[in-house]
């Protein structure tokens, strides 16, 4: 068994109205020097052996992203036993 975590990110040209708001926020709540902040999706999806990066890619592409407006990115994971 794997774990792979596919982060999603709206592309840099994109409005990200819910990353706006938490940006204008932090400074009422007391925190200084946050500079920008892009709100995304992290899914961690466990998977056999046997699936592929490739599949994984395909997986993200077709269902977990929208590439119109979003990028996203694969990484595998330590799985603790």
């Amino acid at each position: 068994m794997a774990r792979v975590v596919v982060s999603v990110m709206p592309k840099a040209e994109i409005l990200d109205p819910q990353g706006q708001a938490i940006e204008r926020a932090l400074p009422r709540l007391g925190f200084d020097g946050v500079l920008s902040v892009r709100q995304g999706k992290r899914f961690e999806l466990e998977v056999a052996d046997t699936v592929d990066d490739e599949t994984v890619a395909r997986i993200a592409e077709s269902l977990l992203a929208n590439t119109v407006i979003e990028e996203w990115e694969v990484a595998r994971v330590e799985v603790e036993a």
